[in-house]
């Protein structure tokens, strides 16, 4: 991961902390992909997807988040479930952090999309 994703990482973590989110792990890998942040908020699990960009020459960080990825993440999502044993209620946030002039500006989506 290159600075402007890890920076984009620590960035959302703090914005989840500041929404009141537990952060339960942050860059969870299987062999089906990576969820960047994955929390709980109450009683629900949270899947967090950050996207990081400097500038918007290639559209808004939260736009990369494509079908393909979703898929992924919803298949690294259910593979957690299945460690952990317990059915919760779930959903998938995206955090987009894009840098102009070295000023990052965070947007949080809530229920950026259904598994």
């Amino acid at each position: 991961m290159n600075e402007l994703g890890r920076k984009g990482e620590e960035l959302a973590a703090a914005l989840c902390r500041e929404r009141g989110l537990v952060i339960l792990e942050t860059n969870h890998r299987t062999q089906a992909g990576e969820i960047d942040i994955i929390a709980k908020d109450s009683d629900i699990l949270v899947f967090i997807e950050v996207k990081a960009r400097a500038g918007d020459a290639y559209g808004a960080p939260f736009e990369a988040v494509t079908m393909r990825k979703r898929k992924k993440i919803q298949a690294v999502a259910l593979s957690y479930m299945k460690k952990i044993r317990q059915e919760a209620p779930a959903r998938f946030d995206v955090i987009s952090v894009s840098v102009r002039d070295g000023k990052p500006s965070l947007e949080y989506i809530q229920d950026a999309f259904e598994a």
